[in-house]
Parts: C-alpha cells; structure tokens; sequence
C-alpha cells in the first residue's frame, strides 16, 4: 500500500525526528532515480517501437514487436523484480497493446495497418475482442498493471458493441445492448468486490480496478437504457419482450440509492463519488426528459444538486476520518 506523506511537514509538526527524516528522503531519491532511468528507457523502447510500426505498417510487424517486447519484459521482472519494475511494466504493456492490436487485424482479414483486407477474416469481431481481453487480463497479472486490468475490461465492453466516437468536435459513446452491458459488468464489479477482500496485495488491487471499472459501464449501460430502453434483440430474432426506458430509469435510480447508502456506511470514497456523478447525471436526464430545458427547470434542478452536493461533501468529510482502505 502506497502512502504520500509531506516529510517536511511532518518534521515541523514533530510527528517525525530528523534523522527519520533524512533517512525517509534519502530513501525516496534513490527510489526516484531508479524511476527516472527505467521511465527514459522505457520511452526509448516506445519510440523505437513506433517508428519501426511506421517504417513498415504491417500486424505481423506489430505482432513481432510485441512478443519480443513480452519476452523482455518477462525477463526483467524476473531478473530484477524491484530494479526494473516500471521498464518491465511499460515493456509488458506495450507488448499487449501491440499483440492485442495484430489479433484484431488479423482476426477481420487486415495484414496492415490500413483498411483494405487483404486476408480472409478469421473469426467474428466480438470473438477476437474477447481473446484480447484475456491477453490484456493475463498481461496485468504479470506486470501488476492496473490500466492492463481496466483495459481488459473495456475491451470486453467493446465485445458486446460498445465504443466511442469523435466527429467534428462532438465527442459520443454507444452502448448497443444497455440490459446485457447492466448484468454482465454489474456481476464482474459485484464478483471482483468479493474477491479483492480475500486477496492478497497486489492482487487486491487489480480486483478493484476491475471491479471500478465494471461498475463504471454498469451505470453507462443503465444511462443509455433509461433514454431509449433495450428491445433486447440479442435475446432471439422472434422476440417480442423488451425493457422499457422507463424501468431503466427507475431501477437505476433505486441501484444507486442503495449504492450511495452502502458506500456512504463502508467506506467506499470512490463509489459513494461514482454514485453522486452518475446520480447527477440521472437525475439532469430524467428531469429535461420529462419537464424540459427552460430557465426555470434549470434553476430548480441547480438548486436540487447543490444540495445533494452539500450531502455529498458532508459524507465525504465522515469518510476522511475513518480508517483509509482499498477496495472499490
């Protein structure tokens, strides 16, 4: 568990000696050098990598770059496991990023980094999303890498049609199936909340990045699902059941009540903070979807979320004084 303590407020309030005080900086510069080499050459091997991915754009190109940069880096954390940590990070990272990017090339039939196919595709897209989240789940297990382990997830997203888009300063995100994106990342925040309390560091820490990020797409599933509502077409072609916006909207509504209350009595900072934004959120859609935007419906629902904002930094403030803990 990583702490960040001012040192030299510490030795003004007296809460630490001089000698603990020295002894705690010298430690820290030399953990900072160590940080500083392995962060330049890491930087060399991305820029080198890039540049022979422009010289010949090419996935088996990219593919090769990264199983050499996976070998290296499994390498250098087995050879200097505390030494060489960031560099064997950023080469793990950069590996799965690469190999990642060629399985999907390759999968829909494309030898190049452009979009003509010059192959016959080898499988759907969705199937090749789900093998490199297990490449990206398996890459954060050896590089302790809580990004891998949030990407593996939102390629996961990605598997079931989600994606974002920009156009012409117009920044958007789509979410094709809001009922299945609800059950599926709220089971994977639910299932990697339980498991991060029986975990060991940094195990631990890898479910909770998981577990943040599920819940994360969770909620965007119900945003989207509260506006337009699911036909839940994945179900069957013949299928006539479908989820209103409407049962969206209100079961949502009830989740994070039950979240805000849940957090609010665990501990959980970062989920009761998730909690107000996409209560927020609800609550602005909800109320220009049914009252409309005018100036008098923008003031009244103003006033509404300053006061759940006052709330929010009153429960806050009871949070910071109860012991800190890392969970989701």
């Amino acid at each position: 568990m990583k702490v960040t303590l001012d040192l030299t407020r510490l030795l003004q309030e007296g809460a630490i000696t001089a000698a603990e005080h020295e002894r705690l900086m010298r430690l820290g510069y030399q953990d900072t050098s160590l940080v500083l080499v392995n962060v330049l050459v890491g930087f060399g091997v991305i820029a080198v990598s890039i540049g022979m991915l422009a010289l010949l754009p090419s996935a088996f190109v990219g593919a090769a770059i990264g199983a050499v940069l996976m070998l290296a880096g499994l390498i250098l954390s087995i050879a200097g496991p505390s030494r060489w940590s960031v560099l064997s990070s950023i080469c793990i990272l950069i590996a799965a990023l690469l190999l990642g990017t060629g399985l999907v090339l390759l999968s829909q039939g494309m030898a190049s980094f452009g979009d003509s196919s010059e192959l016959h595709s080898l499988m759907p897209l969705g199937i090749a999303f789900v093998l490199v989240a297990g490449l990206f789940g398996g890459c954060a297990a050896l590089a302790r890498s809580g990004l891998l382990a949030s990407l593996s997830v939102l390629v996961l997203f990605a598997a079931l049609g989600g994606s974002s888009y920009y156009d012409a300063a117009t920044y958007g995100f789509q979410v094709t199936e809001p009922l299945a994106t609800v059950v599926l990342f709220g089971a994977l925040a639910l299932v990697a909340h339980i498991l991060s309390r029986s975990l060991a560091s940094p195990w631990e820490r890898l479910a909770v990045f998981v577990a943040r990020t599920a819940l994360f797409l969770a909620n965007l599933g119900f945003w989207v699902g509260s506006l337009w509502g699911d036909d839940l077409d994945w179900l069957g072609r013949n299928t006539h059941v479908a989820m209103s916006a409407h049962a969206f909207a209100v079961v949502w509504a009830i989740l994070l009540i039950g979240m805000g209350i849940w957090a609010g009595r665990a501990n959980r900072r970062w989920v009761l903070n998730l909690v107000a934004v996409f209560g927020g959120i609800h609550f602005y859609t909800q109320w220009f979807e049914c009252v409309g935007a005018t100036p008098g419906s923008l003031l009244i629902g103003g006033l509404v979320l300053l006061g759940c904002a006052l709330v929010l930094w009153r429960m806050n403030l009871a949070l910071i004084t109860k012991p800190a803990r890392l969970a989701s």
